[in-house]
């Protein structure tokens, strides 16, 4: 027993050494194989950007040249190399879009999907263009004609608004008239022609038809959304949701 164990250790070494040599030489060939495919994915020309595909541009008014413009020499290169969160930035950095996700994909397309700003109100400027303004207070474009379906801000101070000018100045009226404006239902958004600023406490939405509707402050907009909604139901020229828990309809 003990001759056959010394006669099997020489024959098992060799095996053992060659197994050793195989890991070695496996772990190159791989490393060899992970450093070619590095090279084919980081640096080479091979998965280089080829095409931009640009999702949700449905307003008419943002091209895809715009975009690829936007990007600049991110959007060349290779497709690993490129910095998503940089080209996210830039693409934001457009007037009219609200934000941006940009991502690969392979082999070649950079996927850009972005949402544009929406108007939910017009302000005229002193040179008779009209600014476009989103649900976030940003101006975002400017235009010979005001967008249809959103109201014009008009300020129409009263003689106390103006004497209170240094506590509430220009801009703190036009964004509470903003904030009604992004407030209102659809459907009262498209009759609306004007929402006229008397002072932050007394704002006004006149209707087509005649209607108006003292909307008072900005305050529980969202509350004056819908008890405008069903006071609208009811026959009248003026509705009152200043108060919307005690809201009136005349005329």
């Amino acid at each position: 027993m003990a001759d056959a164990s010394v006669h099997e250790d020489p024959e098992s070494a060799p095996g053992l050494r060659l197994s050793r040599r195989g890991i070695v030489v496996l772990s190159a060939f791989g490393a060899l194989v992970l450093g070619a495919l590095g090279w084919l994915v980081f640096f080479s020309s091979a998965l280089d950007v080829r095409t931009v595909a640009v999702q949700g541009l449905e307003s008419g008014k943002l091209t895809d040249d715009q975009v690829r413009e936007a990007l600049g020499g991110l959007q060349h290169g290779p497709l690993a190399r490129i910095d998503l969160t940089a080209a996210e930035h830039r693409v934001e950095k457009l007037p009219r879009v609200a934000r941006a996700e940009v991502w690969r994909g392979w082999p070649h397309t950079l996927q850009v999907k972005l949402v544009e700003r929406k108007p939910v109100a017009a302000i005229k400027n002193v040179d008779s263009t009209f600014s476009q303004v989103d649900a976030a207070g940003v101006s975002f474009a400017t235009e010979p004609s005001a967008p249809a379906g959103v109201p014009l801000v008009e300020l129409a101070l009263s003689q106390q608004a103006n004497d209170a000018a240094g506590v509430i100045d220009r801009a703190t009226l036009l964004r509470a008239a903003v904030t009604v404006a992004a407030g209102l239902p659809t459907e009262v958004a498209k009759r609306a022609g004007a929402l006229q600023i008397h002072s932050y406490d007394d704002i006004r939405l006149q209707l087509s038809g005649g209607v108006t509707v003292r909307w008072g402050s900005p305050e529980r907009t969202a509350r004056k959304a819908v008890v405008l909604t069903a006071l609208l139901g009811q026959r009248g020229a003026n509705y009152d949701v200043s108060a919307p828990d005690a809201p009136a309809v005349s005329g």
